[in-house]
């Protein structure tokens, strides 16, 4: 058995699924340069669930789109976290006017964690440009990205640039 590949998605939608924090590395390298508004952030406290509805720049597309000289492609997705028993943030705007851009996820165990227990209790951190951030408090990792339509032409016409 190997690995997946970019190349192994073509057109199909992404869904995956991440319990551990090697895994929550590709979603996030996934949804870097994501935007969304604050209106697209959801906590149901009573599901223990925070939701974000994203338009996700599809790096998985993204040297394909290069080579053939076609247009680069962005499609809607839902970045989905289960067991959530608090979310904070600092730094955020959440209205629905503003536009927020993910940079990066990551995971960091609680302290009393075991050593080699990747998906115990921590705390998600959804890095924000302009230095916003969302933290949740899960009991155990369980996040899911799922597209959720078609892809369509990235408005900019270019890839997100990040200098060095």
């Amino acid at each position: 058995m190997t690995d997946a590949r970019f190349e192994d998605a073509e057109d199909r939608p992404l869904r995956l699924i991440a319990r551990d924090a090697a895994d929550l590395g590709v979603i996030s390298a996934l949804v870097q340069d994501a935007v969304l508004t604050g209106a697209d952030l959801h906590f149901q406290r009573a599901r223990r669930r925070f939701s974000l509805l994203l338009n996700r720049f599809r790096w998985e597309d993204e040297s394909r789109a290069k080579t053939e000289h076609r247009r680069y492609e962005r499609v809607r997705a839902v970045l989905d976290f289960g067991d959530v028993t608090a979310v904070a943030h600092q730094g955020l705007n959440r209205d629905a006017d503003t536009v927020l851009s993910l940079l990066s996820i990551a995971f960091e165990p609680a302290a009393e964690t075991q050593p080699g227990d990747p998906a115990g209790p921590g705390r998600v951190v959804l890095t924000f440009a302009g230095d916003g951030a969302l933290a949740l408090t899960v009991e155990c990792l369980e996040v899911e990205l799922a597209d959720v339509t078609r892809p369509y032409a990235a408005p900019s016409g270019h890839a997100p640039h990040h200098p060095d």
